[in-house]
């Protein structure tokens, strides 16, 4: 100690000028100097420690290493002059064991071997890194990518990434660290989130905002990013740091329901969502809006049952409890709409219950059937048409089948008859060959005669007929002389005139030039006077009577004969039909028939009055210039 003593004003600069806490041993590793701050980190006074072993500074249970370390130390001295520090535990005199930073120096004074110790106190220092490693770990576990740029730095460098950015985005700490973020955008910077983020750095203001960003296989995703400026104690940012949440599944989930709701609003038929228990509306597609004429905010104020009409309330609730009540998945029904103005139309109802926010609700799907509804009586009309066209089909081929054992029998009948009166008289006209019987052969040359014309007759009205049902009967209108036709028809009739009969018609018609079919006015007034001629008896007198009125002419035939009976004047105009009076009379029913087809044909028209055993009336009404010319 007294050679030490010799040189202490080298001690005291030595603690003066070091800020470690000194210690100095000599080989016995005796304490022979110590400045304060060393004294202080043991918790001694200066003189407390000098002259007392090293050891009192040093935890039982270390010691034995510690003297072992020591002495091969001094063993080695020539050879290693100095010593890098040790991290070793020290013990103060409350017994408290403490980290310490050891650092041997050796030196020599006089030929006297001294080891210079600094000490340093690790306490703050362990535990500012154990509270590092801490952070450090607790951001490597987070779920979010934390990336921290220097904003001190050029172009704000990346100073630290934890793992779960690098799980984020496939970039490893070294491919991170000292570059920009704007890495991650792959040039895709055209973004609203990225010029909100960079005018935040500039400003230095928090953000968070949603960009697109490329993983480092080029897989792109939807990045969530919270930036928040970091600041000293100055107020200056010194770091920015940034919290990265990928959001793809999100992102992709808002897509898919902004899909469906467009789906749902552009659906051409009605979407409704109502409160179970309210019936308010709470949602209700853009096709409602439309076919209803309603707003969807005037509809968010009224209910499902305002827009239903011919539903009562009462039956409204009976429809929409098996949905609540007996858990039924689905109600289908038909029932109107009315509309803002009042109108109605017809829907097809799909209900069904769901829940929102909590809420039971009812959707309802209604898809406008009006054009169904449209279609489906179009089609019971056309069936109803169709049905009716077939039962008159079949009417008509019965009547058709009907008409053919008539027209068989009156042709058999019509035939028969003539032909035998005719093969009768042609036989009989060959045995009248004297002079003195010549009235006899007269007589029976008329009947074949008569028999002829009568056949003939027949004959051409069942061509008319032909020609009239296909529609090959040509009109030709031409001006002629009326007189003309009646006298020709009269002279004609007065060969088939019964005993007594007399036909009376007008002779003042010389003048009268018609402008119609002559043809057709000819067998008309032929047809009517001979019907008048066969059902008068002797004696009685027919009446022609012609009539102008403004543009027609009207043609009127009257008799005094056995008229019509009165159930039998409906079907006076069928053809082949004939009356129960005339049965036993010769006649084919055709007649009129034909006379009505002609006549309306050429846009007349034909009626009759007639009493049984009083005689009838016939009136024939011509346009004397048709629409037919």
């Amino acid at each position: 100690m007294h050679v030490f003593d010799k040189n202490i004003d080298i001690c005291n600069l030595l603690s003066e000028v070091v800020s470690e806490g000194i210690i100095v041993v000599n080989e016995d590793q005796l304490i022979v100097s110590i400045n304060e701050k060393a004294a202080y980190l043991f918790k001694y006074t200066h003189h407390e420690l000098l002259g007392k072993p090293l050891s009192e500074l040093i935890p039982e249970k270390v010691k034995k290493i510690h003297n072992g370390h020591f002495a091969k130390y001094c063993k080695n001295i020539k050879k290693e002059k100095m010593t890098g520090g040790r991290c070793v535990d020290g013990l103060r005199k409350t017994g408290e064991v403490f980290p310490l930073n050891v650092t041997f120096n050796p030196f020599f004074v006089y030929q006297n071997t001294y080891i210079l110790v600094l000490v340093n106190d690790l306490s703050e220092r362990i535990e500012i890194e154990k509270s590092l490693d801490i952070k450090s770990k607790a951001l490597d576990s987070t779920q979010n990518g934390i990336v921290i740029s220097d904003a001190l730095g050029e172009d704000y460098p990346i100073i630290y990434v934890n793992r779960a950015f690098s799980k984020l985005t496939g970039y490893s700490e070294s491919d991170a660290l000292n570059r920009n973020c704007r890495f991650l955008q792959n040039d895709d910077n055209d973004q609203r989130g990225i010029k909100i983020m960079r005018n935040a750095i500039r400003t230095g203001k928090k953000c968070q905002v949603q960009v697109r960003n490329y993983k480092k296989d080029g897989t792109l995703f939807w990045n969530e990013i919270s930036i928040n400026p970091v600041r000293n104690h100055e107020g200056k940012i010194t770091h920015f740091v940034g919290i990265q949440n990928d959001i793809t599944k999100r992102v992709k989930a808002e897509e898919e329901i902004r899909h469906f709701l467009k789906i749902f609003d552009d659906s051409l038929n009605e979407i409704y969502v109502f409160d179970a228990k309210t019936l308010r509306f709470s949602h209700v597609n853009y096709g409602a809006q439309k076919n209803t004429g309603y707003a969807l905010r005037e509809l968010r104020k009224i209910t499902f049952k305002e827009i239903i009409s011919g539903i009562t309330e009462d039956r409204l609730q009976e429809i929409l409890d098996p949905l609540y009540i007996n858990n039924q998945k689905k109600i289908t029904f038909e029932t109107l709409f009315r509309r803002k103005d009042g109108t109605t139309y017809p829907v097809e109802v799909h209900l069904q219950s769901s829940s929102l926010g909590g809420r039971v609700v009812a959707v309802v799907i209604a898809l406008d059937i009006s054009e169904r509804k449209n279609y489906t009586q179009k089609l019971e009309k056309t069936v109803a048409q169709r049905t009716q066209e077939l039962k008159e089909a079949l009417l008509k081929e019965k009547e058709l089948n009907e008409l053919k054992t008539k027209f068989l029998s009156m042709v058999s009948h019509e035939f028969k008859t003539p032909l035998s009166a005719i093969l009768t008289s042609a036989t009989l006209v060959g045995k009248y060959c004297d002079s003195d019987q010549q009235e006899k052969r007269k007589k029976h040359l008329s009947s074949i005669s008569k028999g002829v014309h009568h056949l003939t007759g027949i004959l051409n009205d069942f061509l008319s007929i032909e020609r009239l049902e296909q529609g090959k009967e040509i009109y030709r209108l031409t001006d002629f002389s009326l007189s003309k036709v009646v006298n020709q028809v009269v002279y004609n009739a007065n060969m088939l005139l019964k005993t007594g009969q007399k036909i009376n018609y007008p002779m003042n018609i010389e003048e009268e030039i018609v402008h119609q079919d002559e043809k057709i006015i000819s067998l008309v007034l032929t047809n009517l006077l001979h019907n008048a001629i066969k059902y008068s008896p002797e004696d009685t007198e027919i009446d022609i009577q012609i009539n102008f009125d403004e543009d027609k002419l009207r043609l009127s035939v009257i008799d005094r004969g056995i008229g019509i009976p009165e159930k039998d004047q409906k079907h006076i105009f069928e053809r082949y039909f004939r009356a129960d009076n005339v049965l036993i009379t010769q006649g084919t029913g055709i007649g009129l028939n034909i006379v009505k087809y002609h006549v309306e044909n050429l846009g007349g028209d034909i009626n009759f009055k007639s009493i049984e055993n009083k005689g009838s009336t016939f009136t024939v009404t011509f346009p004397i210039k048709s629409d037919k010319e």
